[in-house]
Formats: structure tokens, C-alpha cells, sequence
């Protein structure tokens, strides 16, 4: 996997951030989801490097990233934090100005990198989500049921780490294996790597965090965000696995449209994990968009 790519190491502000870059062309930023890392673009991040500049990094408290220390405000991994370790990498890189493709986590990452750093921001595009505050206020039973470790991993420390730790690798199968595709749908090294990451030190509480930012800090900032009526300004483009629960439980591009001026998207015929059921499909989607 990643063949020809640089794995590469970046401190910012006390954090180490890995990623790994490859390629000649824009430079293309892409941010992955939970509970993985980057190695979720093994299956498109090759093709892009015929095109682009690709970095593929792991964020903070994911992958090779360090896990950064927290407190009760959860400060640091409010996705206004990971944003700016995301613009600081690329930046370091020499990319004033890139663009961004993002699956789940990483996505809502990205829509608060777009909406802090709209200048660094070229083009969008967001895999398999709604917008966080959305989601939250639209919240169903069958949501619930499908998404119960947004529910789980937000209560008080360390009840859910301890869970994840008592069995870190039966907790990624679980949330990966009982969506659409199943867990054959993950290359056997990718799978491994993921199982490798998710039991390090400190990765049960680094995801934790992450979700319980969503659930207070981001909230804050997404209503100051919505009261002032900002919204997204480049070109967006939504992607949505058809038979996955985001699709099935909310209006995806009608909520993306009400947050920014310059949206389009489309469902899939694959389930959450975009860039792993539907590589070739997604590939398209890219060069078309960001070509």
C-alpha cells in the first residue's frame, strides 16, 4: 500500500502529526474517519498521485498522530483544533492554498476547516456525513440504534475508554463490521493497521475526546456559526453511501445546501466506507471534481 509515498512527521504546538505524501500536481489534502487512520485511501490515494500532490494524514489521537492531553473542556480535540493541525501541516508543506476530500471524523474536521480557513480552501468534498449540529437536533430512534457510539463514547471519562480498552480490536469490528458491507469489505492489511493503531496508549481517550467535542464544544461554535449565518463559500461536493445511515436518516444534501452556496452530491451504491466499498466510483467523483 502507499507505494511511492514519504511518510513524514510534523510538531505543532506540543503535537506530532504523521502523514503520508506522494505525488506531483495541487496539492490534495485527504482526512479519514473513525475509528481509522489514513491508510482508509489505500485504495484510491495511488491514482491520485498521477494528478495531485496527495497528503493523507492522521489526526490527532488517530494513526501515528500523537494523542494529545485534554481536559473537561475538551478543547483539544474540538475540530476548530484539528482544523488548524491540518492548515499548520499543509502549510509546512509549502500549501498555502489546497484542496480537501474528508470521510466521516475527518469530514467534520474539514467543514470547520473550510468555515475558519475558507482561504486556504480551494475545493471540498465530504464522504458520508451531515453536518454535526444537524445531526444532533435531528436525532431519531433509528439513528440512535445505527450511530449508538456517538451516545456512548460522549459519557464521562473513563467508563466508554475503559470499554474500548477491555477490547480494543472486538470494539473496531463491532462499529466496522455490522455496517452495509461487513468487515470483508476491508483489505486484510489495512485491517490490521487499524487494529494495530486503535490499541496504543491512549487512543480510547483521544477518541472519546474527539466525540465529546462534537457533542459541546462544536456545538458551541457551529450555533455561533449558524446564528451569524455563516455558511461555505467554495465548491462543495457531498457523497452519501445509499445504504448507509446517514443517507437513510436525514435529507443529506438539502442540509448541506442550507450551510453553503455552492453545494452538489450525490448517493452511492455502497455503504459508510466510501473509499474502501466503491474505490473506482469515488476516483470519478474526484478527478471529475477536482481536475
Amino acid at each position: 500500500m502507499f507505494n511511492g509515498f514519504e511518510s513524514r512527521r510534523f510538531d505543532h504546538r506540543g503535537v506530532t502529526l504523521h502523514a503520508r505524501i506522494g505525488g506531483n500536481g495541487p496539492p490534495l489534502l485527504l482526512l479519514h474517519g473513525h475509528p481509522q487512520t489514513h491508510v482508509m485511501w489505500h485504495r484510491v490515494a495511488e491514482d491520485l498521485c498521477a494528478r495531485f500532490s496527495v497528503v493523507a494524514m492522521d489526526l490527532r489521537g488517530y494513526g501515528d498522530s500523537s494523542r494529545a492531553s485534554s481536559d473537561a473542556t475538551h478543547v483539544a480535540y474540538s475540530k476548530r483544533v484539528m482544523a488548524e493541525d491540518a492548515v499548520a501541516l499543509m502549510r509546512h508543506l509549502g500549501h498555502a492554498r489546497f484542496a480537501v476530500c474528508a470521510h466521516d471524523r475527518g469530514a467534520r474536521v474539514a467543514h470547520r476547516l473550510a468555515l475558519d480557513h475558507a482561504e486556504s480552501v480551494e475545493r471540498l468534498m465530504l464522504l458520508d456525513i451531515a453536518p454535526t449540529l444537524a445531526m444532533y437536533e435531528g436525532t431519531t430512534e433509528a439513528f440512535a440504534r445505527a450511530y449508538w457510539h456517538w451516545f456512548t463514547l460522549i459519557q464521562p471519562a473513563p467508563l466508554p475508554e475503559r470499554m474500548i480498552e477491555g477490547d480494543p480490536v472486538f470494539y473496531l469490528r463491532s462499529v466496522m463490521g455490522r455496517r452495509h458491507a461487513g468487515i470483508g469489505a476491508f483489505e486484510p492489511q489495512a485491517l490490521a493497521e487499524y487494529e494495530r493503531c486503535i490499541a496504543l496508549p491512549g487512543t480510547a481517550h483521544a477518541i472519546c475526546e474527539d466525540y465529546r467535542a462534537s457533542a459541546s464544544i462544536d456545538l458551541v461554535h457551529d450555533r455561533a456559526d449558524r446564528d451569524a449565518a455563516r455558511c461555505l463559500d467554495m465548491p462543495l461536493r457531498v457523497l452519501w453511501g445509499a445504504h448507509g445511515t446517514v443517507g437513510a436518516c436525514f435529507d443529506v444534501l438539502g442540509l448541506w445546501r442550507a450551510c453553503a452556496s455552492r453545494s452538489s452530491g450525490r448517493a452511492l451504491d455502497c455503504g459508510h466506507y466510501i473509499a474502501e466499498e466503491a474505490p473506482a466510483e469515488l476516483q470519478r467523483e474526484m478527478r471529475a471534481f477536482f481536475d
